[in-house]
């Protein structure tokens, strides 16, 4: 079977998709709306930066961790996109749209001569806004991600009238949370289509995070071991996460408990970081990190007792799962979506994402029960085994493409 992919190429979650496509014996054409180098093992590699990919393309190669805050805010054109990514965004919402036509007859013109079986489109905004552009003799596959219907379809009106249209195209439709699924058919998706519900990272292998995990601690000799470690591992996502709410809570915990040390990563040299900090005066237990590759962020998984993601519109975030997967205490946004996997007081704590007052509790709640924190990675190894198993889901998503070509 042959798949065309229409998706970031940048991104781990496509690569692990990719993997997981392969390890069913499907053949992957690769259509990337960002710049990046080719990935391995895929029959074909197309790139299609539409709605201005190539002016948001950020730096993103991965770098060691390091136990320092001195770092210089970028410079060039990262650092005006990191400087003004809100004002970046909104112009994307505006412009964006108005370069679908062109690379949707490129997309056409693969498909002409890749005649794929199936196409899928890994989010909406704007690879399954491009894929509705395709002939409709290509099965089309579309896949939400937690913010792309209730953030994204609302940035403009046109937005909202694409996303509708790529919905209405759509053949089948896959999300990593339900209530994505069933805002889809709100949205427009015919409820009679093709569904499927599997984690958007195409499904964790627990052995091999483990020993990853394991394996990657012996380098963390630089983190304290008097102190309480608490990950956010989000970075910075206008609209969807809430650091605001993460940095002003970091004062009200350490007025209680001083010896906490907070990761953050990808946030070096973020200039909206190192303002916070500054105003708030909490450089000594504040580490901002570099973009990490996944397997450098599992052993920090590993090695902190709590990850916070403090999210007002998200689906189920890959790193939520990962750090559930390693026994790190989740710590999130109380919004449907994560509701799905978080049950409050047994497996985690959510919390209002504007209120930084409820996540210093529950950090603090955490950090001083540890009964409470045995418990909850008990419980969510056995979740992360039976629903995010990298064999479940791969067995799920082969499935699910041979039902699509065959519609």
């Amino acid at each position: 079977m042959k798949v065309l992919l229409i998706a970031d190429g940048r991104s781990p979650i496509t690569r692990s998709w990719i993997e997981s496509m392969r390890e069913d014996n499907i053949e992957v054409f690769l259509a990337s709306t960002y710049p990046c180098a080719r990935p391995e093992n895929i029959a074909g590699f197309y790139l299609m930066p539409v709605a201005f990919a190539n002016f948001s393309h950020k730096n993103s190669r991965p770098a060691p961790a390091g136990p320092t805050t001195a770092v210089q805010p970028p410079t060039g054109q990262k650092g005006l996109v990191s400087r003004f990514r809100g004002l970046f965004m909104r112009l994307r919402y505006l412009l964006g749209p108005l370069t679908l036509p062109y690379y949707g007859f490129k997309l056409n013109r693969i498909a002409n001569k890749v005649r794929p079986d199936a196409v899928h489109a890994l989010r909406i905004p704007f690879e399954g806004m491009l894929g509705a552009q395709l002939s409709r003799r290509y099965p089309l596959a579309v896949s939400i991600w937690g913010n792309d219907l209730t953030l994204h379809a609302k940035g403009s009106r046109l937005m909202g009238m694409l996303t509708t249209a790529t919905l209405h195209r759509a053949d089948a439709l896959a999300a990593d949370a339900a209530r994505d699924i069933r805002l889809g058919k709100l949205w427009g998706f015919d409820p009679d289509k093709q569904t499927l519900v599997i984690p958007g990272n195409g499904g964790i292998s627990l052995s091999d995070i483990r020993l990853i995990s394991d394996e990657g601690q012996a380098a963390l000799r630089w983190l304290p071991k008097d102190y309480h470690i608490i990950i956010n591992p989000r970075g910075f996502r206008p609209g969807s996460v809430r650091n605001d709410t993460f940095f002003r809570s970091i004062p009200l915990v350490l007025s209680k408990v001083p010896n906490m040390l907070f990761l953050c990563c990808s946030m070096a040299g973020q200039p909206e970081a190192l303002e916070w900090i500054t105003r708030l005066k909490i450089e000594k237990n504040v580490v901002l990190l570099p973009t990490l590759k996944q397997t450098d962020l599992w052993p920090l998984f590993g090695r902190a007792e709590a990850s916070v993601s403090v999210s007002q519109h998200d689906g189920t975030p890959n790193s939520l799962l990962e750090a559930m997967a390693l026994g790190c205490f989740p710590i999130a946004g109380d919004i449907e979506s994560v509701r799905e996997w978080i049950t409050p007081g047994e497996n985690g704590i959510l919390i209002d994402p504007g209120s930084p007052e409820q996540l210093a509790n529950a950090i603090l709640c955490a950090m001083g029960n540890e009964a409470l924190r045995r418990k909850a990675s008990e419980q969510n190894r056995q979740l992360i085994l039976t629903r995010a198993e990298k064999s479940v889901v791969s067995a799920s998503l082969a499935a699910f493409y041979r039902q699509l070509s065959r519609e």
